[in-house]
């Protein structure tokens, strides 16, 4: 299999509030897919960050009494540190607020400069006049002027995903006094998308897009590409324009170039690692992002034709999700389905989530669901009562009959062959982002081995010396069909599956041992491994959320 060349990235987390459930299936997924490339043997890079300019973190800080920089640094650490226990492993994470972004975003808007990408001219803009300054787009509410869903943004409606400008909203007001804002005049930086209808129709219909999230684009292309606004008024947090006097470069402008910038921070401590390798327009390199429905009009089109205009390489793919929804609904602080990432922390096992969202996710941008009940039930019938159980039925006659020594040979190959022959079939599930389909097939595949055990019975063998050899035969087999499921699991389980490789004294397991057995060899005492999720724990943890809205 030759090796591949792979970057990724996952939306950049604003650095403004707390890691939630619901950002977590962007980055769980993102993280299940590189964890994936890696084991196969390729290169592979996860590069993402902290979104860290705008007007919401400037409002912040002056609130908090703390310079923007400050804010920036402590909602960093406490991001890095949640993710970290979540067990999502970065390559490199950055924030936009840094010299590499500042540098490539003065690059790319002189490029599109120099093309004639950029325009000016003078527009009516909302204006707070209790506050006194411009109101960015997410200080603004209001109706939506296509399909009329209340209380969207400024920017673009959550509901249909038409982009708009804020002077558009029906009813608008502003989010910081309630004061219905005034329309003043200001000149204003636009990026020119009409120029790249072409390519974009051409490059959005050419697999990298599925074909839903291609419909969305061909409905934006009949209703005509708008010029983009790509500059905001003094006071803003962000990066100056270069040249020009109270001007800033909108945040969407920065944010995805903090992808480049994120990982020309990486290359910089990495001596084999060329960022134009992966950057350049003729690049072999496979760039991937992984993003939410909402955020799709940003990366789909402004991204690629920013990218094609500066004359960089644009993305392989970009692999959309859908929203979470808890118990069925949007999720809400009211009721207590608003629920940090910090506060599932304090209460559950991180990889029973992990497995839940894997269970759930298939490659597509359909919602999903956590349903705490079901939840429950997945974990304790799945990871405890079916792939656990495979190695706590056996591994104690191993340890205590034999010396903790698996037999030199395997007894019915064909069983362990046909566990081994399921490695690419589960590993295209994986490539295609079905992680939903891999769970399914991965526990077929348990309870096949369990049925195994069930009818060979070792416990009853075991009580009869002449049949002990026997019985070290159906352990050994049963524990390498453990080890198989450990190998298919170990993207989505990274912990256990440490755990795993340590209980049978295993090098870290790559997906190419799923084409070897283990045999002849000592392993270690067996300790229990995962436990049972208790009623009381989920009603704690939801109690939780409950006095964490409150």
């Amino acid at each position: 299999m030759t090796s591949r060349n792979i970057l990724v990235t996952s939306a950049l987390i604003y650095a403004n509030g707390p890691l939630h459930m619901g950002h977590l299936v962007e980055y769980i997924q993102t993280d299940i897919w590189a964890r994936f490339q890696k084991m196969r043997g390729h290169n592979c890079y996860y590069i993402c960050g902290n979104d860290a300019h705008g007007a919401p973190i400037m409002l912040r800080a002056e609130r908090e009494g703390i310079t923007p920089e400050a804010l920036i640094e402590r909602i960093h650490a406490e991001h890095q540190r949640d993710f970290a226990e979540f067990h999502i492993e970065f390559d490199h994470f950055g924030t936009t607020h840094c010299e590499a972004n500042r540098e490539l975003a003065g690059e790319v808007y002189a490029k599109l400069n120099a093309r004639g990408d950029i325009s000016r001219k003078t527009i009516s803009q909302f204006f707070d006049p209790e506050r006194k300054m411009f109101l960015s787009d997410r200080f603004i509410k209001g109706t939506c002027p296509k399909c009329s869903a209340a209380e969207q943004y400024g920017d673009n409606c959550e509901k249909c995903g038409t982009t708009y400008a804020a002077t558009d909203l029906i009813e608008p007001y502003s989010v910081l006094s309630g004061a219905t804002p005034v329309e003043k005049d200001s000149e204003h930086f636009f990026f020119d998308l009409p120029n790249y209808e072409t390519f974009l129709k051409t490059w959005s219909e050419s697999g990298h897009l599925k074909p839903a999230v291609t419909n969305k684009l061909n409905e934006w292309f009949e209703a005509g590409l708008q010029s983009w606004d790509i500059s905001r008024d003094a006071p803003y947090f962000g990066f100056q324009i270069p040249g020009e006097t109270n001007k800033y470069f909108y945040v969407w402008l920065d944010a995805p170039i903090g992808y480049m910038a994120g990982f020309k921070e990486f290359c910089a401590t990495q001596p084999d690692l060329n960022f134009d390798d992966f950057w350049q327009a003729d690049s072999q390199a496979e760039l991937h992002h992984f993003i939410g429905k909402d955020i799709m009009y940003f990366h789909t089109l402004f991204w690629p034709a920013m990218l094609h205009g500066a004359g960089y390489r644009t993305p392989t793919a970009v692999h959309t999700h859908g929203f979470l929804t808890v118990g069925g609904t949007k999720m809400s602080k009211s009721r207590g389905t608003f629920i940090r990432g910090r506060t599932y922390l304090d209460h559950l096992n991180p990889e029973y989530l992990r497995y839940y969202y894997a269970a759930k996710l298939g490659d597509n941008a359909e919602d999903i669901d956590l349903n705490f009940e079901d939840f429950r039930l997945r974990i304790n019938s799945d990871l405890v009562g079916k792939y656990i159980n495979l190695a706590s039925r056996t591994a104690g006659f191993i340890y205590k009959k034999f010396d903790a020594m698996l037999s030199p040979e395997l007894s019915e190959s064909e069983l362990w062959q046909h566990f081994s022959d399921h490695a690419e079939v589960i590993a295209k599930e994986y490539e295609n982002r079905d992680y939903s389909k891999a769970m399914r097939e991965i526990m077929r595949l348990a309870d096949k081995a369990n049925q195994y055990v069930a009818e060979k019975e070792p416990w009853a063998l075991a009580k009869d010396e002449a049949k002990l050899p026997e019985v070290q035969l159906i352990c050994t087999l049963s524990l390498n069909l453990f080890r198989l499921l450990t190998i298919y699991l170990k993207p989505v389980l990274p912990k256990l599956a440490a755990d795993v490789e340590a209980f049978l004294n295993i090098a870290p397991l790559t997906w190419q041992d799923s084409q070897q057995p283990l045999l002849d060899h000592k392993i270690n005492k067996f300790k229990p491994l995962l436990q049972r999720i208790e009623e009381d724990k989920v009603d704690a943890l939801q109690e939780a959320a409950k006095n964490d809205a409150s």
